[in-house]
């Protein structure tokens, strides 16, 4: 039996408005972790980088859990336009209903980040100036995406109640082995390169990054599709 992509299979009958609205509230929060725990593991390490980003770390990866819990019977629990794209390639979500979820995903991602600003007493709008560039950055982005298709991909296949803590697990450990720290999300880029506080992307760094998340995940899609197709050899 076909059902539409999810982190949680199979969905229940959610209509479309419930659906993006699940997506767009769940990139929100996505980001406010992201960027709050960044701004919250600034203030508190004394000007340690690793221990920020240590913090950073431990919230988004718990973060992810819970969210792809709470949504993943909505929408699938994407909140990453290069996870829609993978499944409207699999011909498992429709074109329409893919670029909708794009555009909530980057919708919801900008308010979330600008309500972490809020709860920090940052200024609202805000421009990145922290640069992320370079053949290295961009390699890690496609290797961090990679990572992130094939680990959705593999869990949904072999243990779909797992795949909320596969996602969350393998963000822990991309923020680390990667130069990137693992964005793995244009929505997420999009959303990041308008916060200049610690988990910030220069808008000139961003468009190498979400290229790189692309080819990362059509590739990871490729590979998968093959590795995971039953033969009688």
């Amino acid at each position: 039996m076909t059902t539409e992509a999810s982190l949680e299979p199979p969905l229940r009958p959610y209509s479309v408005g419930r659906r993006l609205a699940a997506e767009a509230l769940g990139a929100a929060l996505l980001l406010a972790v992201v960027v709050g725990s960044g701004i919250m593991g600034e203030r508190l390490s004394g000007g340690n980088d690793a221990i920020a980003l240590l913090g950073n770390t431990l919230s988004t990866g718990a973060g992810l859990v819970v969210l792809i819990t709470i949504f993943g019977p909505i929408s699938g629990a994407h909140f990453n336009p290069a996870v829609t794209l993978v499944f409207a390639l699999r011909r498992e979500i429709g074109a329409r209903l893919a670029l909708a979820y794009t555009v909530v995903q980057a919708a919801g991602g900008i308010l979330g980040v600008w309500a972490a600003h809020a709860m920090f007493a940052e200024p609202i709008l805000q421009v990145s100036s922290k640069l992320r560039d370079g053949p290295p950055q961009a390699w890690s982005e496609g290797v961090a995406t990679f990572g992130l298709i094939a680990t959705i991909l593999g869990t949904l296949r072999f243990r779909p109640e797992a795949t909320p803590f596969a996602v969350g697990l393998y963000i822990t450990s991309a923020y680390w082995f990667t130069a990137s720290t693992s964005f793995a999300n244009p929505a997420v880029t999009v959303a990041r390169s308008l916060t200049d506080t610690f988990a910030g992307i220069a808008p000139a760094s961003a468009p190498a990054f979400i290229a790189a998340q692309v080819v990362g995940a059509v590739a990871a899609l490729a590979a998968m599709g093959w590795l995971l197709k039953p033969s009688a050899d």
